[in-house]
């Protein structure tokens, strides 16, 4: 196959988004992005806490760190904005606790009250769609604002500070959307992305030393998005032909119950009318 005609992954972003901050010095970025006051903050004081592979079926595009005290979950919503984000990262956020709990050897059943990280949920959206939220709650998305026995709070993020790491890594997907609407899911579209953004500083150190990964990482032979449009036409086209068929079906049972009720009229005897009731049985088992 030629290089030029390999496909892109649909959800390519949501693997850059994961390489990009499995790097700590990157997380550090991310965090000062998210809290400009801590400019103190080194590498060596992130711990990361991403949970890998449990929350989509296969990849993934989930960050879980802990820092200062403070455990921050970004989910990075998908092309198709959906408030359901809130539920995925209650998910993430009681998952990770366990884990917290588990290996910090902590006694939920102790008197003492425990120690845990404060928690920080948000989303980066990268859509197209225009978003207006800068937060979404779970009381207020799916319990009409009313006061439950739990509350999430997701903070929406579509923009940042120019040239923070939030706002270069939008700007990567922006450049790439725009590519592939020009090129299609091809290498074509990959090497300008790639290209614009070092000209733009748009990512460079990363995309520098990890061109060859992004490659590797943005490479698919087949494309997971026209494989699920064909099941869903396959669904469709299946659908209408038994549609088709119990609509065949029932037009000769009307046919059937209409001659035996002529026949009644017509002063049929008895022992035909019912060979011919079972008959129509007979066609509706």
């Amino acid at each position: 196959m030629n290089d030029n005609k390999k496909i892109v992954k649909r959800n390519v972003k949501d693997s850059v988004f994961t390489s990009l901050f499995q790097d700590t010095k990157y997380i550090v970025e991310l965090y000062k992005a998210l809290h400009p006051e801590a400019d103190y903050v080194t590498e060596d004081m992130i711990e990361i806490v991403t949970l890998k592979n449990i929350l989509t079926d296969s990849l993934y595009n989930d960050l879980g760190f802990m820092m200062d005290k403070r455990l921050i979950v970004l989910v990075e919503a998908q092309s198709t904005w959906t408030v359901n984000i809130i539920i995925r990262g209650l998910m993430y956020l009681v998952q990770t606790y366990q884990d917290y709990i588990e290996k910090e050897e902590l006694n939920i059943y102790s008197s003492k009250k425990l120690e845990i990280p404060k928690p920080e949920l948000y989303v980066i959206y990268t859509g197209e769609k225009k978003v207006e939220e800068k937060e979404i709650s779970l009381s207020e998305e799916y319990f009409s604002g009313e006061k439950t026995a739990l509350d999430v709070r997701v903070k929406v993020i579509t923009e940042s500070r120019e040239g923070d790491i939030i706002n270069q890594y939008v700007m990567f997907t922006h450049i790439l959307n725009d590519r592939v609407k020009t090129h299609g899911r091809t290498k074509k579209a990959i090497d300008e992305t790639i290209k614009i953004c070092k000209d733009r500083n748009i990512l460079k150190e990363y995309l520098s030393n990890h061109e060859s990964e992004v490659h590797d990482i943005m490479f698919s032979l087949y494309d997971d998005e026209q494989i699920q449009k064909a099941m869903m036409r396959d669904a469709r086209k299946e659908g209408r032909m038994e549609g088709r068929m119990e609509g065949r079906m029932e037009g000769r049972m009307e046919g059937i119950d209409a001659m035996i009720a002529n026949l009644k009229n017509m002063g049929v005897s008895e022992e035909v009318l019912r060979n011919a009731a079972n008959m129509s049985q007979s066609q509706r088992s």
